[in-house]
């Protein structure tokens, strides 16, 4: 029994109610109903997390979410993502959330991650980062691909959020579990990791066009990739942008530390 979890999940129920959000949920019976497993999600939007955790509610267990250090760090949200034991992300420091990722994942738990790592701003799958495939190959548990469609409807990077009622409707794909290979004790996990991260994004991909077969797109909307039609930038011009953004961050931190 988890009683601050469940309440917290009443309570975005109650939001996604408000809200009108129309959810199509496929696949939900490839959550693990036990043991530990990685849950590898898509990320288009800000709330995707909040989404994610319902397909894990049909066997009636809880995703511990990897975020970045920050949220933990807000007089709000911190004391409630402990209390949900969620996993805070240092990213100067990253060794301390893989590892206690791994220690979760050995104990039975889910642990939901985003190879991605930033927000897609073209809303395609972007090239993963071996993280997950890692955990997932210490840890000896399977990767869950899963993935969310219509979330960056709701609140993405670069647009405002929309976060009353809309009734956009959100879909989500649980693909079948993916074994890790076995890396003998001692052995490199680095290219078995690739391998594996290569397969996981090939899966998420083949999920994602499902998804899109069914959902009806808006002809030049920001939210429509532009294969589709919409006014996203193509995966190459996303990139570029990111890698923009990062150059930026980067240069500014550069500078806050010559002037302390």
């Amino acid at each position: 029994m988890e009683p601050v979890y469940r309440t917290i999940i009443g309570l975005a129920r109650t939001v996604f109610f408000v809200q009108g959000l129309k959810f199509d949920v496929k696949g939900a019976e490839n959550v693990p109903a036990e043991g530990g497993a990685v849950i590898a999600i898509n990320h288009t939007g800000y709330m995707d997390f909040t989404y994610a955790g319902l397909p894990a509610r049909t066997p009636k267990r809880y995703i511990r979410f990897m975020a970045k250090k920050e949220v933990f760090d807000d007089k709000i949200s911190g004391p409630i993502m402990r209390a949900l034991k969620h996993i805070p992300v240092d990213r100067s420091a990253g060794a301390d959330s893989y590892k206690a990722a791994v220690d979760y994942l050995r104990r039975g738990e889910l642990v939901g991650v985003y190879p991605e790592a930033t927000i897609s701003r073209s809303f395609e799958i972007k090239e993963f980062k071996s993280g997950a495939a890692r955990m997932a190959i210490e840890a000896g548990v399977p990767i869950v691909p899963m993935v969310i469609w219509g979330a960056q409807r709701v609140w993405t990077k670069g647009y405002p959020k929309r976060l009353g009622r809309t009734n956009t409707p959100i879909a989500i794909a649980v693909g079948e579990p993916i074994q890790p290979p076995v890396v003998e004790s001692g052995g490199s996990i680095a290219e078995p990791a690739a391998e594996l991260s290569r397969e996981l994004r090939s899966v998420m991909q083949d999920l994602l066009l499902e998804l899109q077969k069914d959902y009806v797109h808006e002809p030049g909307a920001y939210w429509v990739p532009a294969r589709l039609g919409g006014a996203a930038p193509t995966l190459e011009q996303a990139d570029a942008m990111d890698a923009a953004e990062a150059a930026e961050k980067a240069a500014k931190r550069r500078s806050d530390a010559a002037e302390q």
